[in-house]
């Protein structure tokens, strides 16, 4: 049986040094998670797997904002310990490079759900869905897409989309960074130059 999982008390943080959150992210089609910290959990999320967006559940997936790095630590090693022997293997899909092969578990949401809201009764941040959290800040980064798209596009890649030939990767990654705005229902019309928009929406 899993252990009682007991939040740490709001008033042992300590000063704000910056912000990190606590995320716990399902799996969208089977019955696992990923728990961690980061400063960025969007950037996090890319870095695990390119199609977060649809490989992550965000309706269900959450995070909890805690005022420095070692208290959002401290939050996950007092979680993982608790839910210990839900410990999983990674899915295999998960990127190599990414060093997120470790804190899987098969089991824990509901416990750990149960936690964040006792959390968030403490006076932690709760963000939840994820979904919210992610639109807002795909939206405050969007300004990039129009230089970073033109950039990383070559002719080659917008002449392969034409011809209907296999993309490169460098097409792929575009493609799967703008899919994660159009999933979360950001219109990219008013973000990309007509020329990639054109690309875009040729599939």
């Amino acid at each position: 049986m899993a252990g009682r999982i007991d939040p740490r008390e709001p008033g042992n943080r300590g000063p704000s040094r910056g912000r990190c959150y606590l995320y716990v992210l399902p799996c969208a089609y089977e019955d696992i998670l990923k728990l961690g910290f980061s400063r960025d959990p969007l950037d996090r999320m890319q870095a695990l797997h390119p199609r977060w967006h649809g490989f992550f559940d965000l309706e269900r997936a959450f995070l909890v904002e805690a005022e420095t790095v070692r208290d959002a630590r401290d939050l996950e090693l007092g979680l993982a310990h608790a839910i210990a022997e839900h410990n999983a293997p990674a899915p295999l899909v998960i990127r190599r490079a990414a060093a997120g092969h470790t804190e899987w578990y098969r089991g824990a949401y509901d416990l750990l759900n149960q936690a964040a809201g006792t959390l968030a009764a403490g006076g932690y941040v709760l963000h939840a869905p994820l979904r919210r959290w992610a639109r807002k800040q795909l939206l405050e980064r969007s300004d990039r897409l129009f230089a970073w798209t033109l950039a990383a596009l070559s002719a080659d890649d917008f002449d392969s989309a034409a011809t209907g030939t296999a993309p490169s990767p460098v097409a792929r990654q575009v493609r799967d960074a703008l899919d994660g705005y159009a999933a979360l229902d950001i219109d990219l019309e008013a973000w990309l130059s007509p020329e990639v928009l054109a690309w875009y929406r040729r599939r």
